[in-house]
C-alpha cells in the first residue's frame, strides 16, 4: 500500500512531468504545423501575391523533403542526447533553433529566408522531437501499466497544438480578419505567429521542467569515454567533406539543382535507417534479447514507412487538392484551403480516447504487429476514397465537395490512431539500453523515409492524374497491410524473446 501512495498521479492520473512535456510539444507542434499549413502556398504563389514563385512540382517536392529532413535529423538529436547533453538540454537547444527558424521565415528575405529557416527548423526539431518522446518513456518504469495511456495523452497534446495552428496562422496571414493587408495574404505575419508559439513553449519548458522532470534527463544515457570523441569528430569531418565534394561535382557538372539535391537527400533518408539497423544488430553493447527485439522491429518499421507516405501527404497532395479541386465553402461559411490541415489532429483528438476505451474493453487486445497492419489498410482505403470524386465526376468538371477530403482524413486517422500510440510505446519498450534515444529516432526515421519517397512520387500528381495516383498508392498500402497480417505471429514470437 505504501508503494501505491507514492505513485505520481498529478496529471490526469499520470506523472506531473508529463504535463511539462505535453505543453512543450503542444506549442512546438503549433509552430510547426501552423507554418506548414501555409508554406506550400507561400512557395508557389506568384511574387505579386506575396509568394516566392516556385512552380508547383518544385514546391510540393520541397514540402515533402522538408518533412523528411525534420525527422531525418532526429538521429543527430538522439545521438547528442545519449552521449553528450542528456535529453533535457538537447530539447531546450532544439526549441531555440526552431524559434529562430520561424523568425527567419517571418522576415522578407525571399528564398534565402526560406532555406535558412528550413536549416534551423530541421536542426532544432531533430534535437527536440526524439528526446521529448524519450523523456515521456523515462517517466514510467518497465512494469508501469500507464505507459501506453501516457503516450496517448502526450499525443493528444501534440494534436491539440497542431489542430489550432491551421486556423490561427492563416488567420494571422490574412490580417486577423481586419483587412490589414488589403485582401492579400501576408505570409510573414503568419510565420511570426508560429515563432511566438515556439517562444511560449520554451518558457513553459524551462520553468516547469526544473520542478517536475527527472534529474536523470540532465545526464546522457551513454556518455562518451576518454578517447571516444576523436573518432566521432573524424567521421563528422569526413562526412562534411564528402558532402562538399558531391555538391562540388554536381555544381561543376551543372547538376546542382533543387531537384537533384532533393534526390540526394532521398537516397540518404532511405540508406540511413538501414545503417542504423545494422549498427544495432552488430553492436557489442546490445544483448541477445535486445537484438531479437530489434529484429522484430524491422517489419514494423517498413510498415510505418508505407503508412507515413500516405498520412504525411496531407500538407502536400491533399493541400493542393484542397486549393485546386475543392469547394471552399459550406453554405455561407467560407474557409481557406489551409484550414483543412486541422482535420488530421482534430480526428486524432476525437478518436484517440475512443480507441483507448475500445482497447481497454476488448478481452484480447490486438498485438502491435496486427495494429500496424490494420493501420496500413486504413491508410490505403483513405487514398482509394480520394480517387472516387475523379471517377464519379471526372477530373475536369471543376471543384468537388469538401466532404471528400473530410472523409479521406477521417479514414487515414483511423489508421494513425491505431498505429501512433502503440508505435511510440513499442519503440520505447524494444529499444536497447545503449541506444534509447537513437531507437526513438528510428520511429521518426520511418516518417523521414516515407516523406523522402513522397518527394519523388509527388511529381506525378496533378488534377489530371489524381485517379491513378490515389489508386496506385492506396492499393499498394492495402496489399502490404494484408501481407503483414500473415507475419504477426512470427513478429510476436521475436518480441517475446
Amino acid at each position: 500500500m505504501g508503494r501505491q501512495r507514492n505513485i505520481d498521479t498529478a496529471f490526469f492520473g499520470q506523472p506531473r512531468g508529463l504535463s511539462t512535456l505535453f505543453f512543450t510539444e503542444m506549442w512546438e507542434r503549433f509552430s510547426y504545423y501552423g507554418m506548414r499549413a501555409i508554406l506550400i502556398f507561400y512557395m508557389y504563389y506568384a511574387v505579386t501575391k506575396g509568394g516566392l514563385g516556385f512552380n508547383q512540382v518544385t514546391a510540393a517536392s520541397i514540402m515533402s523533403i522538408y518533412g523528411s529532413l525534420v525527422y531525418l535529423s532526429s538521429v543527430i538529436g538522439g545521438w547528442l542526447s545519449d552521449h553528450i547533453w542528456g535529453s533535457r538540454r538537447t530539447v531546450f537547444y532544439g526549441g531555440v533553433l526552431i524559434m529562430f527558424g520561424h523568425i527567419a521565415l517571418s522576415l522578407p528575405f525571399g528564398r534565402w529566408g526560406l532555406f535558412t529557416s528550413i536549416a534551423l527548423i530541421v536542426m532544432g526539431t531533430g534535437l527536440l522531437k526524439p528526446n521529448v518522446s524519450e523523456m515521456v518513456g523515462s517517466l514510467y518504469s518497465d512494469e508501469d501499466s500507464r505507459r501506453a495511456s501516457g503516450f496517448s495523452l502526450y499525443l493528444f497534446g501534440i494534436n491539440l497544438g497542431a489542430a489550432v495552428a491551421p486556423w490561427a496562422v492563416p488567420w494571422a496571414a490574412d490580417g486577423f480578419g481586419l483587412g490589414l493587408f488589403h485582401g492579400q495574404m501576408n505570409f510573414h505575419a503568419g510565420f511570426s505567429l508560429a515563432a511566438v508559439g515556439m517562444f511560449f513553449g520554451l518558457v513553459q519548458y524551462l520553468i516547469d521542467g526544473r520542478k517536475y522532470l527527472p534529474s536523470v534527463s540532465l545526464k546522457p544515457e551513454d556518455p562518451l569515454k576518454a578517447g571516444q570523441g576523436r573518432p566521432v569528430i573524424n567521421k563528422t569531418v569526413c562526412g562534411v567533406v564528402l558532402l562538399a565534394i558531391i555538391l562540388g561535382v554536381m555544381g561543376l557538372a551543372g547538376k546542382l539543382t533543387i531537384a537533384n539535391v532533393i534526390m540526394l537527400i532521398t537516397i540518404v533518408a532511405i540508406l540511413l535507417p538501414i545503417y542504423y539497423f545494422v549498427l544495432m544488430l552488430h553492436s557489442k553493447k546490445v544483448t541477445k534479447i535486445e537484438r531479437a527485439r530489434v529484429r522484430a522491429y524491422i517489419p514494423l518499421f517498413f510498415a510505418a514507412v508505407i503508412f507515413w507516405i500516405i498520412d504525411e501527404s496531407g500538407s502536400v497532395v491533399l493541400a493542393l487538392f484542397a486549393a485546386q479541386r475543392t469547394v471552399l465553402h459550406i453554405g455561407s461559411w467560407h474557409f481557406a484551403a489551409a484550414n483543412f490541415q486541422t482535420l488530421n489532429p482534430l480526428f486524432m483528438m476525437i478518436l484517440t480516447p475512443l480507441f483507448a476505451v475500445l482497447w481497454d474493453h476488448l478481452k484480447k487486445r490486438p498485438s502491435a504487429p496486427a495494429m500496424f497492419a490494420l493501420a496500413l489498410v486504413f491508410a490505403g482505403l483513405s487514398y482509394a476514397f480520394m480517387a472516387l470524386p475523379g471517377l464519379i465526376h471526372g477530373t475536369t468538371a471543376g471543384r468537388v465537395s469538401p466532404f471528400w477530403l473530410v472523409g479521406s482524413w477521417f479514414i487515414v486517422e483511423l489508421g494513425e490512431v491505431t498505429l501512433s500510440p502503440v508505435g511510440l510505446s513499442i519503440t520505447s519498450s524494444l529499444a536497447p539500453q545503449a541506444f534509447k534515444s537513437q531507437m526513438m529516432s528510428m520511429y521518426f526515421l520511418a516518417d523521414a523515409a516515407g516523406q523522402a519517397v513522397n518527394a519523388q512520387i509527388v511529381k506525378f500528381y496533378s488534377s489530371a492524374t489524381e485517379v491513378p495516383y490515389f489508386l496506385t498508392i492506396g492499393t499498394t498500402s492495402i496489399a502490404f497491410g494484408i501481407l503483414l497480417f500473415f507475419f504477426v505471429k512470427k513478429i510476436r514470437s521475436l518480441t517475446e524473446e
